[in-house]
Parts: C-alpha cells; structure tokens; sequence
C-alpha cells in the first residue's frame, strides 16, 4: 500500500471523527455550557443549568455528550457533579471558532444589569486561563511595545521578554507540550491577545497579586488600584486604558 493509499484509508475515520465532533459544537445549548466553562473554573450542573435557562434533565443529556465526546472532564464529590473543559485545546478550540464566528449582533440588554455585565466582559475576563477583552489586548500590545513580546513572525517572547517574567516574579512552566506562547484571537476586539503558558501564568499572577479581581459569577476581571499601578510601572500601560 502506498503512502497514498495509506492516509486515503484512514480518511474515513477521521471525517467521522470530525463530523461527531462538528455535531457536538452544532447545538446552541451545548455551545452556551462551552462558552461558560471558558472560565476556566468547574462548575456544576446545576449551576449550568440555571446559566442556559434549561431544565436539570436536558442539562444532564448534554453533558453527557460532552463529555463522551471528550470536550469536558467531569468529577464527582458527594452528590455533586462537577464539569470543567478537558484541556487547554479544547478552550482554544471553543475560543478560536467564536472569533471565526463573526461579531454577533447582541441582543438589546433588559436592565442595567445585563448591561453593566456585558461591558464588564468587553473591558476584561478570562479566556480559559489567560487575559482577554481590552485588558487583554492593552497587555498585549504593551508587551509588544516594549519588545518584549514578538508578533511579526508569529507570537514569541524575546530573550528581554524571558527576563522580564523572571524579574516580576512570573513563574514561567517550560516542562510541558503547550507552547510558550500563542496568539488567540480576542472574539470582542477582534485582534490576537497573549495565551500560552505565558500568558496563563501572566493571568495567574495578576488574580494571585490580586492586580484583577473577578466581577460577578462569569468571566469578568476588573484591574483593581493595586494592578493599575504595576501594569503602569512594569509595562506602561496608561491606568486609564485598564479602566
């Protein structure tokens, strides 16, 4: 059998494999548990439930497909059932295919509420584990600016980029098969925010230092006094840009 013959052979399997995994992400209310879960935090079924406005039983069907299909990982304590994305790929994969979904035209906020939530999401939150939003993007930009952070031939730190996470104290885990760094296309603002290990070990020392807080049961950060200062001392960034 040639070489040919070979991937031609396998290509049966790998369109099934694609098209389960193409129906998986094709129901809204699957997608919806996806986007939540982006949070990079387990969450219940309940709780998942209560988010999409669908009953325990229609929850408990869709988990199950989803995790089956591995998507999400599930744990057990007492009776609780907890759900959280499998890996890192899988978060990519969710974000990567929101931002090619196109800008979506959101419906009209109810109450102030609402409002002040989706703006709270458009100025800063978690993609999985790293910075996104304008926060994100300001970051960014701002590590690029001070060359400490390559785009021009893909997202790369530089030797100065590598001292700066050493010097501020930024631990940065190399041992692993994730990439250093990688370009993640920000689905509000449109341009490729820092994830990576890098950028989920920038995130994690900005929540421990408590440079950002999270806001509310979702995704939202808000940059508190304390990380304006360190965002405006170690990378320049105006304090007005974080707000």
């Amino acid at each position: 059998m040639t070489t040919r013959d070979a991937r031609n052979a396998r290509t049966p399997g790998r369109a099934s494999g694609l098209a389960a995994l193409a129906g998986l992400l094709a129901d809204e209310t699957r997608a919806g548990f996806l986007l939540a879960l982006l949070d990079g935090r387990a969450w219940t079924a309940g709780e998942l439930a209560r988010h999409a406005g669908v009953a325990a039983s229609t929850t408990s069907e869709h988990l199950g497909k989803l995790v089956a299909g591995g998507l999400l990982a599930e744990e057990r304590q007492g009776r609780h059932r907890y759900v959280r994305l499998a890996d890192a790929g899988v978060a990519q994969l969710v974000e990567d295919l929101a931002a090619q979904a196109g800008p979506v035209v959101a419906p009209r906020p109810r109450t102030l509420r609402e409002s002040g939530a989706g703006s709270a999401m458009a100025r800063g939150r978690t993609c999985y584990d790293h910075l996104a939003g304008r926060l994100g993007i300001a970051v960014t930009d701002a590590l690029t600016g001070q060359g400490l952070l390559r785009q021009d031939t893909g997202f790369a730190l530089t030797d100065a980029g590598l001292r700066w996470f050493a010097a501020s104290g930024i631990d940065l885990d190399r041992t692993g098969r994730r990439p250093l760094t990688r370009a993640c296309l920000d689905w509000t603002e449109r341009r490729p925010h820092l994830a990576g290990t890098a950028g989920a070990a920038l995130c994690r020392h900005a929540l421990d230092a408590r440079w950002c807080v999270r806001v509310g049961s979702e995704r939202a950060v808000r940059v508190t006094p304390e990380g304006e200062r360190a965002f405006t001392e170690l990378l320049g960034i105006e304090a007005t840009a974080l707000r």
